[in-house]
């Protein structure tokens, strides 16, 4: 397994999509690092060569944030939002939609409210003793 900056990228995937594994690096970036690189994009990870391994590595590390640096930005600028007390900040903190969705219907996923069907009928009342 091809390892880039500690993301274990699976043998039998073609590089330009196994590079969308790290976190940060979708189909489109993943695409545009290898051209600028020069390494084809139909290649398999288990194809590569050390030095393309590790010229993957410094590129990315050179120009882009991922994985760690980048979820740390995300949460300080939640974190900035949270402490202003933005509106943005406010529905971050009660894990509500932040950019303008309707809450009274269709908001299930973001607050983790999944409403499991009742069964036909109500309980039978208990009977005498």
């Amino acid at each position: 397994m091809a390892r880039i900056i500690g993301i274990n990228i699976p043998d039998e995937k073609v590089i330009e999509i196994g590079l969308s594994y790290i976190y940060g690096i979708g189909p489109s970036l993943a695409k545009k690092i290898l051209t600028d690189c020069n390494i084809p994009l139909n290649k398999k990870a288990k194809e590569l060569t050390q030095d393309d391994i590790s010229l993957l590595k410094q590129y990315i590390e050179k120009n882009y944030r991922v994985e760690g640096d980048l979820k740390r930005d995300v949460m300080m600028n939640i974190k900035r939002l949270r402490d202003i007390g933005s509106w943005r900040g406010s529905r971050h903190a009660k894990g509500l939609p932040v950019r303008g969705q309707t809450t009274r219907i269709n908001n299930r996923t973001v607050r983790h409210n999944v409403r499991k069907t009742v069964g036909s009928g109500r309980k039978a009342a208990p009977g005498p003793k």
